[in-house]
Order: C-alpha cells, then structure tokens, then sequence
C-alpha cells in the first residue's frame, strides 16, 4: 500500500517511524516532512495548507491511504477533499473536526450528550466576558479558565488566579493576539485535579481506547511558566486507574460515540480527550480530532501491532477487525527546545549528538529540523522529542535523559521533570 502522512512536527515523525515498520507500506510519503522523517519516508515539498496539491498529489500516486497529522487541515476539511476523490482517509471530516477547532462547538456537543466537564459562558463581546469575570471572582471563585475559541496552537488558554489577570487575558485574546480564534471566547470553572490524554480510534461504529499517557504543558520544570505545545510525555499514567479507565469509557468515550453517530458526523481517525482527573471522577477539558505530541511518541513506543492494518481498517469503517498489541513497558518522551521557546527564538543551530542518543535503543522523534550545508538544523521551538521505554518508569525516564544529554545544539533546554508525576503516585 502507498501512504501519505500529512505534516511536519514529532507526531509525523512518530506516525511515519511506526508506519515504515509494516509490511503492507510499499511506499510512504509525508508532506512536507522534516530532516528526522526523510530517513524512513520521502519528504514532499507541499505544504499542509496546500490543499489542492496535496490530493493531486495524493491521486496522481495512487496513493492507497492519507494519515492527517495536525488539526489545522482537518478544520480546513482535507480529508473531505481527498474523500471526494476516492482516497481511503484516517482523520475525521471538517465538520467533525470542529470538536477541536471550536471550543463552543465542543462544549455544546459534550452538553447535548451529557460528557462530564466544567461549567463555561461563551462570549463575542469583550466587556460581556470582562463582567462575566469579575461575577466569577466576586461568587468565591479561586480561578477562571479563558479559552480562545479557535485554534491557537496550544497557547490560546489561561488558567488565571485572579480577576487582574482574567481580564487582561480576555483582552488579549480580542485585540486579535490569536488572530480569528480570539473573536470568541470559552470562559470556564477550573477543574482541580491531575490531568491524562486519552486518545480512542473512532470509525464512526467503533470506539477503541489507546494506553493511556500524561503530557506537560507547562514550559518549566514543576508545571511552571507558560503553556507550550508539549514539553514531554509518558505512558502509561498511573492516575488512570483500572477504575477510571472504565468511568471514564462509560461516561465520555460511549456518550462521544453515540453523539457522532445522532448528528451524522463522519469520524473515522483518532479523538484525543484531554481530562482532569477530579475527586468525583473524570472530566472533559477539550477535545482534539488527531494525536496529540508529544503523547503519541510513547504510546507508539508502547505498540507493537501493524499501525498501517489499524488505520486502515479505521478508515475503511472496519475498526471492529482491528488488532491492537501493546507492551506493558512504560515508556517516556522528553522534549528539547530552542531557547526562548514558547516566546522568540532563534533557528538554524547545528545539531549534534543524534546518532549517540539512539545508541542504547532510544529513539529522536524531529519536530523542528531541517536540513542546511549537509547538516541537521534546528528549525521550530519544540526541536526533538527523545523517546525511550525501560522495564519500569523509572527506567524509563533514565533512558530517556540519558539520551538527551547526548544531544547539543546552542541554547537548546528541556524540562527534567518528565515523568515524576508518575514516579509520585507509584511510591504512595
């Protein structure tokens, strides 16, 4: 089968990494790639906003399956597209992927089916969600959380400790910071708890939870500093007990499911529930229609089944068929960034180290390279996500930092907490 994986960042990287190891793939593109996945595919030079090169490409090649990456093409409907054409698709239509590319969309949806998850308002107007704030905090509210409705790539979310800050943000977010994801805004309680990602393959028929995993999104060691991307990942989460597992199938994965079904949303790919864990059980903080990253670095790292068979048979509406296979080691993903990163940062850093890291059977999944005088650059601010499993988490956060520290380029940083939360709740 020929297959052609959409986008250029650590999820592609790990998407194409598995893919490459079936033996149904005779022949694996991505579009547009990066300097990490040329080594197991051949990078397209079509952007992921190029639509109508992309399925041209995809139809002129034959190409037998189209794996979308990232939320951006998706909210645009490129899978509707190539759809249209013939083309055997995983990722969901542009109408479903709007659980992700509007928070209202969603908060709506996860209300009609009763999905368990914080109490929020919906503004357009700035003063109308300032007001809103302030009733918020005068009612004993100890936080607010402030969403922008549209995509905003990770950083369009505060979770503000006071009314000062509430309202900045809110201001922030409608001056156009966001750009057209800021013209709305999702204004919603706080949950306390500990967060999980929970991603589910979902044909539209069939709903199949992967392992579960815990991301980082704080920029600094202890949940400190401003939201990023992802910087590091581990799988399993120990706060998903057996016992929340089956709340949390029961109560959002089943309803989930139900509801694409009520309003005929075609949803064959991935849905990744974002949770925060309560003292009353799991709850819904957003929804994302395509693997998160860095979760899907070791939750790959965990499978040991044919990826290709399984999307496949996702997007042939046939996930009922599916076999999947997991290894019970725990494995860790941590990120290395440019300096500066969330904010400005430099590109164009030579890197070094990378075959050494991957020595002792760890894996360098590229989000931000390229290629420049022969040499592997950095190119974004997540660079890499260093992957390693171990027998035990603790193994496996040793492997993984022991990598890391094999790897340089100038005033690149990473967090060195990945993966305590975990240890901390293994040791009580």
């Amino acid at each position: 089968m020929k297959v052609l994986v959409v986008g250029s960042g650590g999820r592609e990287h790990a998407l194409c990494w598995k893919l490459a190891q079936s033996a149904q793939v005779e022949k694996l593109w991505c579009a547009p790639g990066n300097a990490g996945i040329a080594a197991v595919a051949e990078c397209v030079e079509i952007g992921v906003g190029e639509y109508d090169r992309m399925v041209d490409f995809a139809v002129s090649r034959e190409v037998g399956l189209v794996v979308v990456g990232p939320e951006a093409p998706l909210c645009g409907g490129l899978a509707d597209r190539l759809r249209e054409r013939g083309i055997a698709v995983f990722g969901p239509s542009g109408e479903a992927a709007q659980l992700e590319g509007s928070k209202d969309y969603a908060k709506r949806f996860m209300n009609r089916y009763g999905i368990p998850t914080a109490a929020s308002a919906t503004f357009t107007d700035a003063e109308a969600a300032r007001l809103y704030v302030g009733e918020q905090f005068a009612a004993g509210k100890k936080a607010v959380v402030i969403k922008a409705d549209g995509l905003a790539a990770g950083k369009g979310v505060l979770v503000a400790e006071d009314q000062a800050a509430a309202e900045a943000f809110v201001s922030e977010c409608f001056s156009g910071t966001f750009g057209a994801s800021g013209s709305t805004v999702v204004i919603e309680e706080c949950l306390y708890g500990e967060e999980a990602s929970i991603l589910a393959l979902c044909d539209g028929k069939t709903i199949v939870p992967l392992v579960s995993s815990q991301d980082h999104k704080r920029v600094y060691d202890f949940d400190c500093g401003p939201n990023t991307g992802g910087m590091g990942a581990y799988s399993p989460a120990p706060v998903v007990t057996p016992e929340i597992s089956a709340q949390i199938e029961r109560d959002i994965l089943k309803p989930f499911l139900a509801g694409i079904q009520a309003e005929n949303l075609d949803f064959r790919g991935v849905i990744f529930v974002g949770v925060m864990v309560t003292d009353a059980g799991a709850k819904v903080l957003e929804f994302n229609v395509r693997f998160g990253d860095p979760e899907i670095q070791p939750v790959l790292r965990r499978f040991d089944g044919d990826l290709c068979e399984v999307m496949r048979l996702t997007a042939a509406g046939q996930l009922d068929q599916a076999e999947l296979v997991w290894s019970d080691d725990p494995a860790v993903s941590v990120v290395v960034a440019a300096g500066g990163y969330p904010g400005r940062y430099a590109k164009g850093f030579p890197i070094t180290g990378l075959e050494d890291a991957e020595k002792d059977g760890a894996v360098v999944f590229h989000a931000g390279t390229a290629y420049k005088d022969g040499a592997i650059v950095s190119a974004g601010g997540r660079v890499l996500g260093v992957s390693a499993r171990g027998k035990t988490i603790r193994e496996a956060i040793d492997h993984a930092y022991a990598a890391v520290k094999k790897i340089h380029f100038q005033d690149c940083f990473c967090r060195g907490d990945i993966g305590a939360k975990a240890l901390a709740r293994m040791e009580k």
